[in-house]
């Protein structure tokens, strides 16, 4: 659908959707974080939507401005907001709780973005120019953090769906597990020049896509 737009109207539809998608998943980290004990965020001043505070320049901006000059499905990610364990209630099961926020704001966000994209379509034929952005916006949104919820999700290392798997497993397998993590940005770059992530992604991606739009009958 967005083929018809100029790069220039693609880079307007997509900044804000990147930003807000990277920005809060992180501010959810910190936040949940908080509340269960470790306040470290708070204290160097993360927990804010200033997307300045956040903002890795090659994951916020190079790789997906680079993905969507390329066509290829966009997505990025910020610095990563610290928590420290020990300071947590519970440290292995609070860690888990702090890692799906993440992922729980991106789908809160994705069904507030499929909202504006279905306000665009109703307010198009009235006012064409403002409804068909609200449009393009909304279906960016949707698709950038429906990236981030199922890639996050996937179990490596520093994922936040590892966090998760590192909760329920014995300690020690844990430990084992966990050492993967200074390995794992390589293993999904690996992955993603093998062509075998997009496929990992696509299952759920278009499962839960398929299911917002049919909520608003688009």
């Amino acid at each position: 659908m967005m083929d018809e737009l100029t790069l220039m109207q693609k880079i307007a539809v997509w900044t804000i959707p990147v930003i807000l998608a990277i920005t809060v998943h992180e501010v959810a980290h910190g936040w949940v974080a908080s509340k269960l004990g470790d306040k470290t965020a708070q204290i160097l001043g993360r927990l804010t939507l200033n997307p300045i505070k956040h903002i890795d320049p090659v994951g916020t901006i190079l790789v997906p401005a680079v993905l969507l000059v390329l066509g290829g499905f966009v997505f990025g990610w910020a610095k990563a907001v610290p928590v420290n364990m020990n300071n947590l209630h519970r440290p292995k099961t609070d860690m888990a709780w702090v890692a799906i926020a993440g992922p729980a704001s991106n789908l809160i966000m994705a069904i507030i973005w499929v909202l504006i994209a279905k306000l665009g379509l109703i307010l198009e034929p009235s006012m064409p120019g403002i409804g068909q952005f609200l449009t393009y916006s909304g279906l960016a949104g949707v698709a950038i953090n429906l990236i981030l919820l199922v890639l996050n999700l996937i179990p490596i290392p520093p994922l936040d769906g590892s966090r998760v798997l590192s909760a329920v497993l014995p300690n020690r397998l844990a430990y084992t597990y966990n050492r993967l993590e200074p390995y794992g940005f390589f293993i999904i770059l690996g992955l993603l020049f093998l062509g075998f992530l997009g496929p990992i992604l696509s299952g759920p991606y278009v499962a839960i896509q398929q299911f917002l739009f049919s909520m608003v009958g688009l």
